[in-house]
């Protein structure tokens, strides 16, 4: 799974700073006409406020922000986990795993 853009970070950070009621940066004089443009906020209200769509896409944005920040979490845990094993490997190499001899049957 690819890690999430940093033009999806950014609009989240956006999204958030609109619905705490912050103030936008000098320089967001375009992505707030985009926000208006695309329907994320309302036209007309000051403070900004985020559309029913804007929440929605803000709550989707923080779930894959959660997701990517979980499947990094579990794949070093994994990556950590192999090298644990790797290096813990003992007995006989002609016994499997399990230390059973399968011919002594």
């Amino acid at each position: 799974m690819d890690p999430i853009a940093i033009e999806d970070l950014a609009l989240l950070e956006v999204l958030q700073r609109v619905d705490q009621c912050l103030p936008l940066e000098s320089g967001d004089t375009k992505i707030h006409q985009r926000l208006i443009d695309s329907g994320l906020v309302t036209v007309g209200t000051d403070p900004l406020q985020l559309t029913s769509a804007g929440i929605e896409l803000c709550k989707s944005l923080q779930h894959r922000v959660a997701a990517d920040a979980q499947a990094a979490k579990i794949v070093e845990q994994r990556q950590s986990g192999d090298a644990a094993v790797e290096g813990n490997v003992s007995g006989s190499a002609d016994l499997p795993m399990n230390g059973v001899d399968p011919d002594s049957r």
